[in-house]
């Protein structure tokens, strides 16, 4: 989506302070948070194919809405659109795409397919973030909405020929019965308990600090041209680490602990560093979380044996961005007291109670 990387710009050339364009951001973190967990028990009770296909219609219209009517309240219903664009297809395309690999006898290769979608995802925004600049500058905000409503469009059409193979529940009272199903699950099994946890832990803080590696980055005193550059080198970090999901998916609990390990030291003495060089292990920090973000997400998958995988998956996704808010506002108060490389570093500490954690505990592996 090409307004992704412009968007931003868009609410300021409107006149909107930054004030308001934090607030913009609240209320899109907040409706992810209230729908998250029902839309994923409405995907274990209807079509998750439904869902997904239904979830980028709305996330196009929103951006319809940003660029026809630029205004706080159009951008603020954009933002609810795009939220519950996000929480509609959080969980239901895990649990479509680990059971239909499951009914073909080929769970084993879900790891692979993951990994390699997330790359797909990620050299994709890479792609907007070239093309948005030139695309801006022929046609402005219009032709960045048109390209980003199209991409919406071409996502649904596709979702359109993913295959689902189970059927939806169809009574009533499916939806109610469906969440206390997968939430008795999470109480009665502690290797369930412990790996819908581990994926907030390992998801939340590089996918908050995602959000300051350009100041991260302007930090080192590199030109401001060359920010987009080293951020690029950051997403080709993550890809790479999409990529190795499959190979890495034999990690035990003990493999899992030291890449946790590698990742959170590669962070704090790239962002220590304070010199463009520096960005290199930050994006092999990166690399190495989205990594052990697809693995947490298989360790969640296999452990999850009854009808609420959708809803359980969104249990954890909810927990991700729970904690995410919460990264927000620590990076908030420690960035006012410290240098941003002193941040990052800081935020690696979770990442080593983590590996501890894991090392030391029981049905990780």
């Amino acid at each position: 989506m090409l307004l992704y990387p412009v968007y931003a710009l868009l609410f300021a050339d409107t006149g909107l302070s930054v004030g308001r364009i934090s607030s913009l951001f609240v209320l899109w973190s907040l409706t992810g948070v209230l729908l998250e967990v029902p839309s994923g028990a409405w995907a274990d009770a209807v079509s998750r194919r439904l869902l997904l296909w239904l979830g980028p219609l709305l996330g196009g219209a929103g951006f319809a809405l940003w660029v026809l009517f630029p205004s706080y309240w159009a951008f603020a219903a954009g933002f609810v659109l795009w939220g519950v664009r996000g929480a509609l297809g959080s969980g239901a395309l895990e649990a479509l795409v680990y059971e239909e690999l499951e009914l073909l006898g080929a769970a084993d290769r879900y790891a692979r397919v993951m990994g390699r979608a997330h790359a797909v995802g990620q050299s994709a925004v890479m792609a907007a973030t070239a093309l948005a600049g030139p695309v801006l500058a022929a046609g402005g905000y219009p032709a960045v909405g048109a390209a980003s409503v199209l991409a919406c469009v071409l996502c649904a059409a596709t979702a359109t020929r993913l295959p689902e193979h189970r059927r939806p529940a169809g009574d009533g009272d499916s939806w109610a019965a469906t969440l206390r199903t997968g939430l008795s699950e999470v109480r009665r099994d502690r290797s369930v308990r412990g790996a819908l946890l581990l994926v907030p832990a390992v998801t939340a803080v590089w996918g908050a600090l995602d959000e300051y590696t350009p100041l991260l980055v302007g930090a080192t005193g590199v030109p401001e041209p060359s920010v987009p550059h080293l951020l690029v080198l950051i997403w080709a970090g993550v890809t790479a680490g999409s990529l190795l999901s499959g190979p890495a998916e034999r990690l035990g609990r003990r493999g899992f602990a030291v890449l946790l390990t590698l990742s959170a030291l590669a962070l704090a003495a790239g962002g220590l560093s304070g010199t463009p060089a520096g960005i290199a292990l930050v994006a092999l920090a990166f690399g190495g979380f989205q990594l052990a973000t697809v693995l947490a997400d298989v360790r969640l998958q296999r452990r999850i044996e009854g009808t609420g995988r959708a809803t359980l998956t969104s249990v954890a996704g909810l927990g991700t961005e729970v904690v995410t808010i919460g990264v927000y506002g620590v990076y908030g108060a420690l960035g006012s007291a410290f240098p941003h490389g002193v941040v990052f570093a800081l935020c690696a500490v979770p990442y080593l109670v983590t590996a501890l954690a894991v090392a030391r505990g029981r049905g990780t592996q």
